[in-house]
């Protein structure tokens, strides 16, 4: 018996894809350069933009965080919050010391 291998992404991947999807189509609402890719200009290829804290503080961080546990475990809190359907952008729901203090122990 042979097994096929399927084309469809495994649920939290498509979820994944579509976050990056929305992340990336809010700089034309927001008034960035739309000349190659629609992307913010400040936004380096690779990364993506996340609003964070009580002043929503902006912080670009690399899309290889999306596949660290403890950085899907705040897009998890960040759905059930606000949920992804919204303009603000992708809000999540920390401190911003926490935030810092998680987005330094990924990067080691």
């Amino acid at each position: 018996m042979a097994i096929r291998k399927s084309n469809k992404l495994p649920q939290h991947a498509v979820v994944l894809k579509q976050i990056l999807k929305r992340c990336s189509s809010l700089g034309k609402k927001h008034g960035y350069d739309d000349a190659d890719d629609g992307l913010p200009v400040d936004v380096p290829k690779g990364h993506f933009a996340v609003y964070v804290g009580e002043n929503r503080s902006r912080y670009i961080v690399p899309i290889s965080f999306l596949a660290h546990p403890q950085f899907q475990s705040l897009l998890r809190q960040a759905e059930e919050e606000f949920g992804f359907d919204h303009d603000m952008g992708l809000t999540i729901p920390c401190e911003e010391v926490v935030f810092r203090s998680l987005t330094s122990s990924i990067m080691r």
